[in-house]
């Protein structure tokens, strides 16, 4: 987390400078030093939807400023029945018969979109949660079914803001945008001035441009038309869609409002007005559009399972999990999966890697379905206990940058703990994994000890996957020793005592470890030894052996599903 600004003394003042390009793609700039004479700050935001995005805005904020005081409008307007079939109505007309699966689909998928996993301080992302918003004492929320009635007027004109924060909000007039002090700024997932309106990424990708803007302007009486005070891009690779490419956006979006915020409180602020009469304004596009660019986005993905193969294996893999939860899970014998991923990212679709979207998606899945423990916790399962939900961990090998760029937002996003398995010669580094040097793959940015140190700090658990990713029954004895305890320095060094001593071998198959080397491992000090080779855990786990299932591009859902089962 990073260190929190005292108002009233000298604070650090960072500026963004919109660059991707860096190995670390974390969001950096210049800094100066400057003089703040003014009371701890006020706050309020006005938005649309508190939902995770939002929450995450305001946290980080108060993350990184001292005494923040908050005040939130939700805008929720109540509709009646009358106006709620004119909409059905409308929606009708503007995409047709597409309609009726649309909504029968967001009907189902909001009844079953229940969490397995509860709200727990002990989880990674527990701070973003709706209930440690509630908790906070510095933060009001107040929900209006009119966010410009002369209530919320003038409650927010009684609260005295400093600044104002557009998070999601519906169009403000300026009654609202103008009552903070220093005025409103609003978070834009879009490209100024050539992509405004909505919805983030869509017409980017519908246009075939090369990158994704996001953006934070000042709101005035027109549309995204305010001066930009900061503004990046994250450039499309070969398999984006446009819902991965909004969840970095997501990411995005939260540095470039804090580093905002903290400029304009600072007084340091270089906004810089549109071109008038530039860009274009953009809608919702209709359902027929959002398929058009669906089936564009399809031919260019990777060859996959006849469709009539996918679609009845899913039927029968969807019929075992339910049948799991009703009787199977009282039947056969009690196990936990562990399961394995290596790389989260849009450039590649190999046996080593899940999409941005695709992760993102298999997370929910875990949340809603499944039971997540850490994988301390299964080290100490003498007996799986049985349960209903299919008992899981999570796991990563290697240390690839996208752990920490994609796949760490989404589980924190889900409050998913997982374990990262690093190798500790490669962290830090321009080196190749051997796997990735056979393959002909080009270099892979990997992780930093800084970037390693934040994800414990976020509740992640680190392990060792050797030092340079040997093989360890194919090298000589003395190597493996020096591979195994030079690994347990090397966290130990960056990560204090901390970190779990627990090894995931590299390659992870059967013929890469055997019992001499476990003898190794056991007297380097670890506690646990993963493999990679498939099965579950059942009825107990071998510390010495944890079996684990891998994960890749090709699991539908439904596949996805299957597998926590364990079958």
């Amino acid at each position: 987390m990073p260190a929190r600004i005292g108002f009233g003394a000298d604070a650090s003042v960072g500026c963004v400078r919109g660059n991707e390009g860096g190995r670390a793609a974390d969001i950096g700039g210049c800094r100066s030093k400057v003089i703040l004479n003014f009371n701890p700050p006020r706050l309020v935001v006005f938005t649309g939807d508190l939902g995770y995005s939002v929450r995450r805005n305001i946290v980080d904020i108060d993350a990184l400023i001292a005494d923040v005081s908050w005040l939130v409008i939700v805008h929720a307007p109540r509709k009646s029945i009358l106006q709620l079939l004119r909409s059905q109505r409308n929606n009708l007309v503007k995409h047709g018969w597409r309609w009726i699966p649309y909504q029968v689909g967001d009907v189902v998928g909001r009844l079953t979109n229940r969490r397995a996993v509860g709200e727990s301080p002990g989880l990674p992302g527990a701070e973003y949660q709706a209930s440690a918003l509630a908790n906070n004492p510095r933060i009001r929320v107040l929900y209006t079914p009119d966010i410009h009635s002369a209530e919320i007027v003038a409650a927010v004109r009684d609260f005295a803001p400093d600044l104002g924060l557009s998070l999601a909000a519906p169009i403000l007039k300026p009654e609202i945008f103008q009552a903070p002090r220093l005025g409103t700024i609003n978070l834009h997932k879009g490209k100024l001035p050539e992509f405004r309106g909505m919805p983030p990424a869509f017409w980017e990708f519908w246009t075939d441009r090369p990158s994704v803007g996001c953006s934070v302007h000042w709101v005035d009486s027109r549309l995204d038309q305010g001066a930009v005070l900061l503004a990046s891009e994250i450039p499309r690779q070969r398999f984006s869609t446009p819902k991965g490419i909004r969840l970095r956006l997501d990411e995005l979006g939260a540095s470039l409002v804090c580093e905002a915020v903290k400029s304009v409180l600072a007084g340091a602020v270089h906004a810089e007005a549109q071109l008038s009469g530039a860009g274009k304004t953009y809608r919702k596009p209709t359902l027929a559009q959002e398929s058009q660019l669906a089936a564009r986005l399809r031919k260019i993905g990777p060859d996959s399972q006849a469709a009539w193969s996918v679609l009845l294996k899913g039927l029968v893999q969807r019929l075992i999990f339910r049948l799991h939860r009703v009787i199977l899970w009282r039947l056969l014998a009690p196990r936990v999966t562990v399961l394995l991923y290596h790389r989260v990212c849009d450039s590649a679709r190999d046996n080593l890697t899940v999409g941005i979207e695709q992760f993102e998606r298999q997370m929910g899945l875990l949340a809603r379905h499944c039971e997540v423990v850490a994988i301390e916790k299964v080290l100490t399962m003498d007996h799986v206990p049985r349960r209903r939900r299919p008992l899981v961990a999570v796991t990563f090998d290697d240390g690839y940058l996208d752990n920490y760029v994609n796949a760490a937002p989404a589980l924190r996003r889900h409050c998913i703990p997982a374990a990262f398995f690093v190798t500790t010669g490669i962290v830090d580094s321009t080196r190749q994994f051997p796997h990735d040097r056979h393959r002909g793959n080009s270099t892979l940015p990997v992780l930093s000890w800084q970037q390693i140190r934040k994800m414990r700090d976020w509740g992640f658990t680190i392990g060792s996957h050797t030092v340079n990713h040997v093989d360890c029954v194919a090298e000589d004895a003395g190597t493996v020793q020096r591979e195994l305890s030079q690994s347990i320095e090397d966290l130990t060094r960056e990560l204090g005592d901390s970190f779990g001593a627990i090894l995931a071998y590299p390659y992870g198959g059967k013929h890469q470890m055997n019992s001499e080397r476990l003898e190794l491992v056991r007297q380097a000090g670890y506690v646990g030894c993963l493999s990679a080779f498939g099965g579950s855990n059942i009825n107990s786990v071998d510390r010495t052996a944890v079996l684990r299932r891998g994960i890749h591009w090709e699991f539908t859902d439904d596949a996805f599903l299957f597998r926590t089962l364990g079958y």
